[in-house]
């Protein structure tokens, strides 16, 4: 029997992708969607992307094709603007509030990560779920420990999971096992910074963990070691719960609130990203706008912890936009699932007022992380030159969603419902960088060299 080696991958389904910010042009400009497309792939990139008839006969003849199936849809991999690997074994804890989530559960899972050992085995546990979710880019804290962000990067370097990931920065209130002083945490991040960024598909994050737990000298520090390090990202928690508000007044009385305090320490621009924003005042927001710094917005922690809710509709206003992704905050938000994640987002806006779109929510989730992540020329679209983090989803995943996709009469309608029912089990196959890193295992997808359009 003849072994043939395949240069490249195709995929022949139904497609999905975003070309644009429905939010500004408008969902109908945005979307391309194609019932019958090619999506094809080599050494990482995608490289013919559009309608089965006109692409099939474009393909290299050292093209595999293979057919996704009836009733899926590929989409780009999805994208989760902050998580935490280090709280993987904290999720189902009781929630209570947020200094009693910290100090009850989250830093005494986090001091276990002095073990190398065992950050390795927590990451990958934490990889094989963001896969098995149809996440394929995260930004991620991990533990004060140099060694945590190394077994970290290490395992998705093996994977070619583009990630970003950075150590925390806590030099008070927290267990003197977690915390650093501003020296050691700069001599380690740029330590971490030379050994990972840019290594691979791997990013470094600067990572203050927020405001409250490291002193004005830390402050200082992070913000000069992010200026120093063109092309990093600078991450931390920001106006996440109403006390926290206070709290900040108490230790940086000269500061006019949570994010001014980063904004001093020059913490905002591109490629920061902050996470929850809760309780953003305008100006902050504004603030936000004109400096190009992110939020992660993550409505399935503020609902666990009971934070507050946050109004997207305000933070995305044609006034003064700010870039948001989503975000599953592993491990206060219960699920890896980003599928799980947009009906929590559908439910936080309408809390405040606004009917969110299936159509915008799933950009959120794709084109529009990569946006916040400054990402968007590299992942969260299927297109020719992008990086080929690719899923499959299957729309009939249970037989409740089977049973109500009957009913459904166009695209809108039945993203709505995959939106509002269904969770991980409805992602079939994830790429990642072009190779198939999970396939749900009670599902076919047929295998063949198929270079005739029927």
């Amino acid at each position: 029997m003849i072994s043939i080696d395949y240069k490249y991958h195709a995929l022949r389904g139904a497609a999905l992708t975003y070309t644009d910010d429905p939010f500004r042009v408008g969902a109908h400009l945005s979307m391309r969607y194609d019932s019958d497309a090619i999506v094809c792939m080599s050494e990482g990139k995608i490289t013919h992307f559009g309608p089965a008839r006109r692409v099939l006969f474009q393909l290299p003849a050292d093209t595999l094709v293979e057919r996704t199936g009836k009733d899926t849809l590929m989409l780009a991999g999805f994208i989760d603007c902050h998580a935490h690997y280090p709280q993987t074994e904290c999720i189902g804890d009781c929630g209570e509030q947020l200094t009693d989530w910290l100090n009850g559960y989250t830093f005494l899972a986090e001091q276990k990560f002095a073990s190398k050992a065992h950050a390795r085995e927590v990451a990958k546990v934490f990889l094989r779920e963001c896969l098995r979710a149809g996440t394929t880019t995260a930004c991620v804290c991990c533990t004060v420990h140099p060694q945590a962000v190394d077994a970290f990067f290490e395992e998705a370097n093996a994977l070619d999971m583009r990630m970003i990931a950075g150590k925390i920065l806590m030099d008070r209130h927290a267990p003197q096992a977690l915390t650093d002083t501003p020296r050691r945490g700069y001599d380690d991040s740029k330590s971490l910074i030379l050994r990972w960024h840019d290594r691979g598909r791997q990013l470094y994050c600067v990572t203050p963990k927020f405001s409250l737990t490291s002193t004005p000298a830390q402050m200082e520090m992070a913000g000069l070691l992010w200026a120093e390090h063109p092309g990093t990202y600078l991450q931390s928690h920001v106006a996440e719960n109403r006390a926290e508000a206070g709290w900040v007044k108490d230790f940086y009385p000269q500061r006019h609130g949570c994010l001014d305090v980063h904004d001093y320490y020059k913490q905002l621009g591109p490629r920061s990203i902050y996470a929850h924003g809760v309780w953003l005042s305008e100006a902050e927001l504004r603030r936000c706008h004109e400096t190009g710094a992110a939020i992660a917005h993550c409505p399935s922690a503020n609902a666990f912890l009971g934070s507050g809710v946050f109004n997207l509709k305000s933070a995305l206003t044609s006034e003064r936009p700010v870039r948001v992704g989503l975000a599953t905050d592993i491990g206060a938000g219960a699920s890896f699932s980003m599928l799980r994640t947009l009906k929590r987002t559908y439910e936080a806006a309408k809390l405040n007022g606004y009917d969110l779109s299936a159509a915008l929510a799933f950009y959120l989730a794709t084109r529009g992380g990569a946006r916040a992540l400054y990402l968007e020329d590299k992942i969260g679209s299927i297109a020719v030159g992008h990086e080929a983090d690719v899923i499959v989803l299957d729309l009939k995943s249970t037989p409740v969603i089977e049973y109500r996709m009957r009913e459904c009469e166009d695209l809108e309608e039945a993203l709505f419902v995959q939106m509002a029912l269904a969770d991980e089990r409805a992602i079939l196959a994830t790429y990642v960088a072009g190779k198939l890193a999970y396939r749900r295992e009670s599902r076919h997808i047929e295998t063949r060299q198929d270079q005739s359009y029927e």
